[in-house]
């Protein structure tokens, strides 16, 4: 996805856990938000630690994108791997994003927990959530 901008003037990060097949089988999204322009600038999947917000961060390297300031919640890996940046820390910064996650979970059944509708395979919701996001960035499907 071609991003907006390459300059945001603060990015919020935050991750978003949902399933597949069954709840026992987590998947974790961890992505980077801009509250100005209800963009998703980057994304990864994989566990909640450390290796998956270097992901982040590296993946924001590659697209070539500057802030000047992160906004996170109080996670040790967001704090430890972007220790270097201009941060603020704390949910009173991460609204944005925490009112995306809320958006994302009534836009996309699957991604609520009590639900009926699930994806069987990882292919298939990974794909799915890159239609929503697609949806969220620019307003279409």
């Amino acid at each position: 996805m071609p991003l907006k901008k390459s300059y945001y003037e603060r990015l919020e990060v935050d991750e978003f856990w949902t399933y597949v097949y069954q709840k026992k089988y987590k998947v974790w999204l961890i992505y980077a938000y801009d509250r100005a322009t209800n963009e998703i600038i980057a994304y990864v999947w994989d566990k909640r630690d450390l290796k998956t917000a270097k992901k982040l961060r590296a993946h924001l390297k590659q697209l070539k994108v500057s802030y000047d300031s992160i906004n996170m919640d109080n996670w040790d890996s967001f704090i430890t791997d972007f220790k270097l940046d201009h941060k603020r820390i704390g949910k009173q910064h991460t609204v944005g994003i925490e009112r995306n996650n809320c958006r994302l979970r009534h836009r996309l059944r699957r991604a609520v927990r009590k639900t009926f509708c699930l994806s069987e395979k990882l292919d298939n919701h990974f794909q799915v959530f890159d239609l929503v996001f697609l949806y969220v960035n620019y307003g279409y499907v």
